[in-house]
């Protein structure tokens, strides 16, 4: 269970040397069929398990002192 305040640690593939440090700022709640009360079902009637993904802020606790960009 994530939480805000909660630490982390951040691994960035660009820089697989590294490891940063931060901690959760926020997270967002979930929406779809993946957070419905009644799950999905397929056409045999049995529940299909669904990959829920739900938006995470991060902050970083001091400047990587490296680039990064969106997608790294």
């Amino acid at each position: 269970l994530m939480r805000p305040g909660q630490p982390v640690d951040i691994a960035i593939d660009a820089y697989p040397e590294k490891t940063f440090h931060g901690r959760v700022d926020s997270v967002q709640a979930g929406s779809g069929t993946a957070f419905s009360l009644l799950p999905a079902e397929n056409a045999t009637g049995n529940f299909v398990k669904v990959v829920q993904r739900v938006p995470v802020k991060i902050v970083f606790d001091q400047p990587p002192g490296v680039y990064l960009g969106p997608g790294m």
